[in-house]
């Protein structure tokens, strides 16, 4: 019973509020697919879990993304 997080920021997509509907529908069906290809994983019993994170709350090197990407390395 495979379960899979993804996570992503909450950017790009309609109106910069993370991925649409159609996006997120699409990476559930290729991730369930992709495990029932690689592993034999049963797509009915695979969970796919997508969690949107405010950049506030992303860090990377002790900064949140907006800090981060000020520094443009």
């Amino acid at each position: 019973m495979p379960y899979v997080n993804i996570k992503v920021t909450k950017e790009g997509g309609p109106e910069g509020t993370g991925p649409s509907s159609e996006q997120k529908a699409e990476l559930i069906k290729g991730v369930t697919e992709l495990l029932e290809k690689v592993l034999h994983k049963n797509p009915a019993t695979t969970f796919v879990v997508i969690d949107e994170v405010a950049l506030d709350d992303w860090g990377i090197g002790g900064l949140s993304v907006p800090e981060f990407r000020k520094l443009k390395l």
